[in-house]
């Protein structure tokens, strides 16, 4: 279980760029209350700090487009073309429920991952600093042995380019493919069969 101060220092120092792998229920439609943050307020959720899990770690690769984000919004836009409900579908009920939820590279907005991998080949700089950030935040969370899941190739070649030696890695396809939200959730309930080898 983390604790109200460790809950409190992470959101100050990553709640912009991070969230949980925890929504509030979804209502009349797919999308409806996906963006409710009150699910994620000790406050008013009081089994929110025993439903954490900093020990899996979901990663995706960057904010899609320029957004003022707060804390722990990453994960749950409401916006119209979003689709973060396929992961709180795809989620919901697995030993994913909890997870600490992230980007590899932060502030760097870019849609097109493709784009993002020709950047990063141009300049490796960017990766290695964000990987170095990354290996903190593991650390800041209290993440031993964490298993990370990337979310897409991008994500999962930038993870076992740096990270391989240390960590099993996992992938999933990105949640903004192209296929229903009960295609996306057998996808992922495919990794939950992998053993960890670490």
């Amino acid at each position: 279980m983390i604790s109200p101060e460790k809950f409190d220092f992470i959101k100050k120092k990553y709640g912009l760029h991070a969230s949980w792998a925890i929504w509030a229920e979804e209502g009349t439609t797919p999308t409806s209350n996906i963006g409710d943050m009150s699910i994620l307020d000790p406050k008013i959720n009081k089994n929110l700090l025993s439903e954490l899990n900093q020990d899996i770690v979901l990663v995706a690769l960057n904010f899609s487009i320029d957004v003022k984000h707060e804390p722990w919004e990453n994960f749950h836009t409401s916006r119209t073309h979003g689709t973060d409900f396929k992961i709180r579908y795809a989620l919901r009920g697995t030993k994913l429920c909890g997870a600490y939820m992230t980007d590899i590279l932060k502030d760097y907005p870019e849609m097109d991952s493709h784009k993002v991998r020709a950047h990063l080949k141009k300049h490796p700089e960017l990766e290695q600093k964000n990987i170095e950030f990354f290996r903190q935040e593991l650390k800041d969370i209290g993440a031993e042995n964490p298993r990370i899941i990337a979310f897409g190739n991008v994500v999962f070649d930038i993870l076992k380019r740096n990270l391989e030696n240390r960590f099993q890695i996992n992938k999933i396809p990105h949640y903004a493919h192209y296929m229903s939200k009960e295609e996306y959730r057998e996808k992922v309930k495919t990794i939950l069969d992998i053993k960890r080898t670490t």
